[in-house]
């Protein structure tokens, strides 16, 4: 993220974080969050219709209100029309993924972006979690998977800026690193 996009979505996302709390809805803005987020990657259309500054203000807030219906809470529609206003509209997902990283740090919550071949069942998301627990000093662990054939067997776990590769193509590429050394 650039120094201006901190700038500006920095203070946003904390201003979502002290609504939700003034109001208890924490839990309830990141479910709307992650719905927002998801819609923004399913449709490329729509997030180039928000970030389109040509378009006026009010046809936007009319298409993020027919979008989203009775989805999200009230508090957190009149949050999208006040991005809107103020033309930083651009910037919600990095918005919504910055107050999901507030909640994460309130909540003690670590997130793991772990990497597979195959889709992990619940016991390995359940047995990575306990890890992930016991390596850190997180009271939970939320969990972000991603599947990438690529890595041939095994798990990546990023945690932070900490990587774990247990994956079948790291332990391949080691060995060709300690070869190499002999």
């Amino acid at each position: 993220m650039s120094v201006i996009a901190g700038e500006i979505v920095e203070p946003y996302a904390a201003a979502l974080m002290s609504l939700a709390q003034s109001k208890d809805l924490t839990d309830k803005f990141a479910e709307d969050v992650r719905s927002l987020i998801n819609i923004l990657d399913e449709s490329p259309e729509f997030k180039q219709f928000v970030g389109n500054p040509v378009i006026k203000q009010e046809d936007k807030k009319a298409v993020v209100k027919r979008m989203l219906g009775e989805q999200v809470d009230p508090l957190m529609r009149n949050f999208l029309m006040l991005l809107i206003d103020k033309g930083r509209i651009t910037f919600l997902e990095q918005i919504g993924k910055q107050y999901l990283a507030l909640l994460r740090e309130l909540n003690q919550t670590v997130l793991a972006e772990v990497t597979s071949t195959v889709e992990l069942n619940e016991n390995q998301k359940n047995t990575i979690r306990e890890r992930v627990k016991s390596m850190t000093s997180a009271r939970e662990v939320e969990i972000e998977t991603k599947v990438d054939p690529s890595i041939l067997g095994g798990v990546i776990i990023k945690i932070g800026s900490q990587i774990i590769d247990s994956s079948l193509q790291g332990q391949l590429r080691r060995i060709g690193i300690s070869l190499k050394t002999l």
